[in-house]
């Protein structure tokens, strides 16, 4: 498992001072475990004094989610960008 982040941190501690359990806290930091989805999660809790787990581990979901879209998008661009030199350089032959 990838090391968490200083967000990731942060949001752990954000989690417990809110009054969730220590393992879930654990169990959402290690799933949100880079800058960017721990920022997105705490942006998704500053709008809420307390969520129930269920919403909190919902929201989890739809961050990942999104996540991995974009990390397809990425790869789907960065090959589309290889293939299309691949034609650049041998399409006058």
């Amino acid at each position: 498992m990838k090391p968490r982040s200083e967000k990731s941190l942060k949001l752990y501690d954000i989690l417990l001072e809110r009054g969730y359990p220590e393992g879930f806290c654990y169990e959402v930091t290690a799933n949100l475990n880079t800058d960017w989805t721990a920022e997105r999660m705490i942006g998704y809790l500053r709008h809420y004094d307390k969520l129930p787990m269920e919403d909190v581990a919902d929201e989890v979901l739809a961050i990942l989610s999104d996540r991995e879209q974009i990390m397809k998008k990425k790869r789907s661009e960065e090959t589309n960008a290889r293939l299309n030199r691949i034609l650049w350089e041998f399409g006058d032959e």
